[in-house]
């Protein structure tokens, strides 16, 4: 563990002390501590993951204004310790303006369980996309404005430093390319990130529209001439995204255009090349004898293809299916959430059942398996696993 990092994250938790002894009433407290035990099922049965996680949050509130600080400590079980800061922020309100200023995560978008215009916080994907959404999405040092007027809701967000995705380590780091460096922008006010958002929540019909421009989150490989680089490039983005009810079913649909994202190219080297993108989903909602359903389709585009763009197909199509029903007077939980690659045939299968044990005591137990031979799920077809946690929320 970085010696700085834990300085930090005690003091962090040492300042909320000594506030709560402050201003009691005016502060909350919160957390969990959490155990998550994997194993892979395969010949050899090894865990793919133990991890212990105590996290603790705490929120202050003024008379205009809250702070809120969560921070965590992380244990894989190996004498390996790692602190760190989730979300530090301060918020400010004003008539018609809420501001927000530190580390935060930041949600957009209607999709579950994909990202399209959900952009602004970075994923750490170390371990692919299988943990909770929550905790996929990394905090950002940004400031955030919410202007509210009338039926409208217009959000202004600036990032001064790029903060890029966690790459996929471990079991789900891809063999592909060992890249030898990856090139980070340098920090300066010119390579900022700005997002603005407009919202009309109405009785009818939600509807969002948003564009930024900003840094790729993932970089792009190329061959320097000893080994394999990478770079971040910058992209704009426009998008937007809607819900509706009709008859009892929610209608949902959120859609980006890309420009200027880059692909690694395998020609007579391996280089970069700027093409147009485009990402989009369209789902339903319903609920039918206590059972919640729904279903999504996305598709990826690639415009202007190139056939020797390496890791992108010119069209990646992809559906979800999630069932949940709750039973024994809503303490147990039983859930199957499944991506299914349509262009490649593989699949990610996710079954999970959650059960309240006592008040802020659960268990949960699940499985994550994959299908396929390629693509984003079938190439981890040995990495098949099963898991349980328990987990206390105070």
């Amino acid at each position: 563990m970085k010696k700085g990092t834990l300085i930090f994250t005690v003091t962090i938790a040492m300042l909320l002390v000594s506030a709560a002894g402050a201003a009691a009433q005016d502060l909350d407290f919160g957390g969990y501590a959490r155990n998550i035990t994997g194993v892979l099922l395969n010949d050899d049965m090894k865990f793919s993951e133990v991890k212990n996680t105590f996290d603790l949050n705490a929120e202050y509130y003024g008379d205009i204004s809250e702070l809120k600080a969560e921070v965590y400590l992380n244990s894989t079980g190996t004498d390996v310790i790692e602190a760190g800061v989730k979300e530090l922020y301060m918020d400010i309100f004003f008539d018609s303006i809420d501001l927000r200023i530190g580390k935060q995560q930041i949600i957009w978008g209607k999709v579950d369980g994909v990202f399209i215009t959900d952009v602004i916080s970075p994923k750490d994907l170390s371990n692919f996309i299988l943990p909770d959404f929550d905790e996929v999405r990394i905090g950002v040092t940004a400031l955030k404005a919410d202007y509210y007027l009338d039926i409208l809701d217009f959000e202004l967000v600036w990032i001064p430093v790029f903060t890029p995705a966690v790459m996929p380590s471990g079991i789900w780091k891809s063999a592909d390319f060992q890249l030898a460096e990856i090139t980070l922008p340098q920090k300066t006010l010119d390579n900022s990130e700005v997002f603005v958002k407009a919202s009309y929540m109405g009785s009818l019909i939600d509807i969002e529209l948003m564009s930024g421009y900003m840094w790729d989150d993932l970089p792009a490989a190329y061959f320097d001439g000893s080994g394999f680089s990478a770079d971040y490039h910058r992209v704009a983005m426009a998008g937007g995204s809607f819900s509706t009810d009709i008859a009892g079913f929610i209608v949902r649909g959120e859609g980006a255009y890309y420009n200027g994202k880059n692909f690694t190219i395998q020609a007579s080297s391996v280089v970069t090349v700027e093409k147009d993108f485009i990402n989009y989903m369209v789902g339903l909602d319903y609920s039918i004898a206590g059972f919640t359903m729904g279903t999504q389709f996305i598709q990826e585009i690639v415009l202007d293809y190139d056939e020797n763009i390496v890791f992108n197909d010119e069209f990646k199509n992809t559906m979800t299916f999630v069932v949940a029903k709750p039973f024994l007077n809503d303490t147990l939980m039983v859930e199957f959430f499944s991506y299914i690659g349509l262009t490649n045939e593989d699949a990610l299968l996710r079954p999970k059942v959650t059960y309240n044990l006592a008040d802020g005591l659960e268990w949960i137990a699940g499985a994550d398996i994959f299908l396929g031979d390629s693509g984003d799920f079938g190439q981890y077809d040995d990495n098949d696993l099963v898991y349980t946690k328990i987990k206390y929320s105070f």
